[in-house]
């Protein structure tokens, strides 16, 4: 089910669409029909164009990340665990990789450190485990180990090692959430994530309060000609929001958040 779910969002992503659009065009041509072909073709270019754009991409991004815009440490509230949500990082696999692989989103680990020696909470729980087609240790512990570098004692470190989506990470951590108390959590995740991860979580009788990081967009009004050339940076970060959008709306069709 896993495999399915990876495989038909990837076909719906904008690179897909527009190449199975541009497949489609290529049978109507085929066929002699030119100017449906032709039609169908300037959609798969056009919707391609759209998404390898900066001005796009950078404003898309902005929608989510605005949702819950940044808030200064000291005026968080306390809670009684912090929940730090995986996806960013890969562990060692020697010997052509000894060491993890961080992503651009590791501010979320950095920010939970952040908030346990401001005082926020007294634990932090990483969840995060492996794909089926991953080797090495499961993300949570590679977090574990971040955290204690950064000044987070390993008596303060939950795991939650068995999660493969962010409603894993929900249905997985609950049980541990429960079973040591925790009644109020402050939820870690990237801006861009924080919208679909807040609903899942706001579905559950904890009381969750944001506490994004990560936050990518820095000009998203900013529609200067140059910024219409498409550019690949761009698509791959369009189609970031683009999966956000389609999980959060996969969720709320099959009833899993608000």
């Amino acid at each position: 089910m896993l495999l399915l779910t990876k495989v038909l969002s990837q076909l719906a992503y904008p690179l897909s669409t527009a190449l199975l659009l541009a497949v489609g065009a290529g049978v109507l041509l085929w066929r002699g029909r030119r100017r449906s072909g032709g039609w169908l073709l300037a959609l798969a270019l056009g919707w391609l164009w759209l998404w390898s754009t900066p001005a796009f991409s950078d404003w898309v991004r902005a929608t989510l990340e605005q949702r819950h815009p940044p808030v200064l440490l000291a005026q968080l509230p306390a809670a009684d665990a912090i929940v730090v949500l995986g996806g960013v990082t890969e562990a060692a696999a020697p010997p052509l990789r000894p060491d993890p692989n961080l992503s651009a989103a590791i501010d979320r680990i950095w920010y939970a450190a952040r908030l346990y020696r401001a005082g926020k909470a007294p634990s932090v729980l990483v969840s995060g485990g492996n794909l089926p087609w991953s080797d090495g240790a499961p993300e949570s512990s590679v977090m574990a180990e971040l955290l204690e570098e950064w000044g987070v004692p390993a008596a303060a470190i939950v795991q939650e090692s068995a999660s493969r989506t962010t409603r894993e990470n929900r249905d997985r951590s609950l049980p541990i959430l429960r079973a040591r108390g925790v009644r109020r959590i402050l939820l870690v995740t990237s801006a861009l994530h924080m919208p679909r991860a807040l609903a899942l979580f706001q579905a559950t009788e904890l009381e969750v309060m944001p506490a994004p990081t990560d936050f990518e967009t820095r000009f998203p009004g900013n529609a200067h000609p140059l910024r219409w050339l498409p550019d690949a940076q761009a698509l791959a970060d369009g189609s970031r929001a683009f999966k956000e959008y389609l999980g959060r709306w996969v969720d709320r069709l099959a009833g899993f958040g608000r």
